[in-house]
């Protein structure tokens, strides 16, 4: 049966400015005034879920759903390497860096790599796809707020990509990213702006 899955990227806070890999940092003040601005702009769905970290958390609620966490949806596991900026283990391991952007199989910071990722988005999808038939409640559209790389995974997941593909994939903040269909036939509609909502005219 199809299935809608929308996915919503959360706003800027500063591990994203100061290019960090993901830690669990809450959004900023200024993230969380982007979040509300655009809030009505979310479609509805029948369903929400959130990533598990404070980012995916504070966008969901400054968006004003009522998201439950989704453990199969945290972000990339960066293991020791979480928090810091990339900018400092380059310099700092070089080597490791190096085979990390090369290798999707090499975790050489001890947490999850490239094709773990993929194929837990995939496995996220697939299992989606059985609750989508509406016998135990799930619905057929599910809007998530999920972190910049599960959004790229999804993708690679959803159209079969090679998974190098997710290297050129951007996600840019408070985009909504959108499939639809079953599994081995999605349609992807990516990288859609939230928009405020127009003004009072004056």
């Amino acid at each position: 049966m199809a299935v809608q899955v929308m996915l919503i990227s959360p706003a800027l806070n500063a591990a994203l400015r100061e290019a960090r890999f993901d830690g669990d940092a809450p959004l900023d003040a200024a993230g969380v005034r982007r979040a509300q601005a655009v809030a009505a702009a979310v479609p509805a769905a029948d369903r929400y879920l959130r990533g598990p970290s404070e980012r995916c958390a504070g966008t969901a609620d400054a968006l004003g759903l009522r998201a439950g966490p989704e453990p199969a949806l945290h972000g990339w596991d960066m293991g020791r390497w979480s928090g810091r900026r990339l900018a400092a283990v380059s310099a700092a391991e070089p080597e490791a860096v190096s085979a990390w952007l090369t290798d999707p199989s090499a975790a050489p910071h001890g947490g999850e790599s490239l094709l773990e990722l993929c194929a837990r988005a995939g496995d996220w999808l697939e299992a989606l796809e059985s609750a989508g038939d509406g016998g135990d409640g799930g619905g057929r559209r599910v809007l998530a707020v999920v972190e910049p790389a599960v959004v790229r995974a999804v993708i690679v997941a959803a159209l079969a990509l090679p998974v190098e593909a997710f290297w050129r994939l951007d996600v840019a903040p408070l985009t909504l990213t959108a499939l639809s269909g079953r599994s081995g036939r999605w349609n992807l509609r990516c990288g859609q702006q939230l928009s405020p909502a127009p003004g009072p005219a004056v």
